[in-house]
């Protein structure tokens, strides 16, 4: 099976974000953002750039996340895609651009941060319970209580 992969970036939110609302009535996420830039020198040390700003979106269910979870500053990274289009800008056509972000979030290596799983457990610790009373337990499944709460580093759609 082909590995699904898609475009990314990565970089700081460089203005509070904002938050507009589509013509079909969703919540569309709105940040400029930057990229930080470096040179590698003859030495071998690097030399900070001035970085690069650019415009990210998100719509829907992502961007009613990231409008709660994300404030200048912030680092992040995100999967998605590069939209072009055309606006008029003081009445001439110039070409823009904008990444579209279907999935956002921090960037781990820049930002400190603690998990909060307790739906998530909940949610696994529910579909068990309901996995276990649609299908008749066999081997390993079998000696586990139904009460037994699952592995934390163990998946419950792989059953592992």
């Amino acid at each position: 099976m082909a590995l699904h992969t898609q475009q990314s970036i990565s970089g700081f939110i460089a203005t509070e974000p904002q938050q507009t609302v589509t013509e079909r009535g969703e919540t569309r996420f709105y940040a400029r953002i930057g990229q930080p830039r470096f040179r590698r020198e003859d030495d071998g040390s690097f030399t900070e750039l001035a970085p690069t700003f650019h415009d990210l979106v998100a719509y829907r269910a992502t961007a009613d996340r990231a409008l709660t979870r994300f404030a200048k500053g912030d680092s992040f990274v995100a999967e998605g895609y590069v939209r072009t289009f055309q606006v008029e800008r003081d009445g001439e056509i110039v070409d823009g651009e904008e990444f579209v972000a279907k999935k956002l979030g921090h960037d781990l290596a820049r930002t400190e941060y603690e998990v909060d799983r307790t739906r998530r457990q909940a949610t696994i610790q529910t579909d068990a319970i309901a996995v276990a009373h649609e299908a008749p337990a066999t081997g390993r499944e079998a000696a586990a209580p139904r009460d037994a709460v699952p592995s934390p580093f163990g998946n419950a759609v792989l059953g592992l």
